[in-house]
């Protein structure tokens, strides 16, 4: 279990060094900084990210689900004020970094899950 959690962190970082090289409003400085990007962004939407969501319900309801994705740009722009080394210009750049990134790391854990299906067969 705390392997598959640390093999998931390493991708999620993989993934942030990944976007910060193709998308240029995102900046991070070395890969330790990646890493603890994937950290801190893992704890955040643990405990902030479900927060926010239950305050700003109405504006979500009312918006189809859509500000949903200013929520995850607003956690992006928490980490980078939070991380020194990660910087992310502005909120429509976080806002398109957070697609992105979700899009990446749902491939990179499927990967991890199909390779796990063909171990077991």
């Amino acid at each position: 279990m705390i392997m598959k959690l640390i093999i998931k962190l390493l991708l999620n970082a993989l993934a942030v060094v990944a976007l910060s090289k193709l998308l240029s409003g995102v900046n991070v400085d070395t890969y330790t900084t990646a890493i603890i990007v994937a950290v801190v962004l893992s704890i955040l939407n643990v405990l902030v990210k479900p927060i926010l969501i239950v305050l700003t319900l109405p504006i979500t309801i009312l918006t189809l689900g859509l500000f949903l994705l200013i929520v995850n740009a607003i956690i992006i722009i928490l980490a980078d004020k939070l991380i020194d080394g990660f910087t992310v210009n502005g909120i429509w750049t976080a806002a398109l970094f957070s697609i992105l990134l979700s899009v990446l790391q749902s491939i990179l854990h499927s990967l991890l899950k199909d390779e796990k299906r063909t171990k077991n067969q």
